[in-house]
């Protein structure tokens, strides 16, 4: 039996080493962790986490930022219920909300204040608080060489395909196909690229 399987299947180990990662009832890890990350996660050649980025990355997910990687100032970065894996050559701009699990490929762009979350909380049980009940994840997927215009949000589970660009504003809700380009709340693709015509086309 791994260590991890022990801790999970011994609710009060469980609880007390939750607790000494995390204070009770706050997101932020302990100082201590914060020092151990970078020696436990991957950080490529030339990746920068800028100061002000709300760093709350936890041992037992993976985070992962490629080469010449940046997570610009006023961000929040999030592992605590899934991995967060962004590649190479790509940008997390300012004030972006990344929670995992969300996969995020190589030379990405997300602009200003997007919300990227990979959880959700339940809220079925009507004498439950909705803070108590239980979470559901599903990975977020944006693919190579997107662009996620400002303010926009990526709900959990869906994929963004290679090359496509969400606009501003844009509430994804379903997943985008590659070379594509959507609007809207929800967001609906109004253009894909047309490898005959060798043109983006209005779909």
């Amino acid at each position: 039996m791994s260590l991890a399987s022990f801790i999970k299947g011994n609710p009060k180990i469980k609880k007390f080493v939750h607790w000494m990662l995390i204070p009770k009832g706050q997101a932020r890890p302990r100082v201590w962790v914060k020092l151990v990350n970078p020696f436990i996660h991957t950080f490529g050649k030339g990746s920068r986490v800028e100061k002000w980025v709300r760093f709350d990355v936890l041992p037992f997910n993976k985070f992962a930022l490629g080469a010449n990687s940046t997570i610009e100032d006023f961000c929040t970065i999030n592992n605590g219920v899934g991995d967060v894996i962004i590649g190479s050559g790509s940008r997390i701009g300012m004030s972006n909300v990344v929670i995992g699990p969300v996969t995020v490929g190589n030379n990405v762009i997300f602009a200003q204040n997007v919300v990227s979350s990979g959880l959700n909380h339940g809220y079925e049980i009507i004498d439950i608080p909705i803070s108590k009940q239980k979470v559901t994840i599903a990975t977020i997927t944006v693919e190579d060489d997107c662009w996620i215009g400002a303010n926009a949000v990526l709900t959990a589970g869906v994929t963004i395909g290679k090359h496509s660009v969400v606009a501003g504003g844009a509430v994804v809700t379903k997943s985008i196909p590659p070379y594509s380009i959507a609007v809207g709340n929800p967001a609906k693709v109004i253009k894909q690229y047309d490898p005959n015509k060798k043109e983006w086309v209005r779909v």
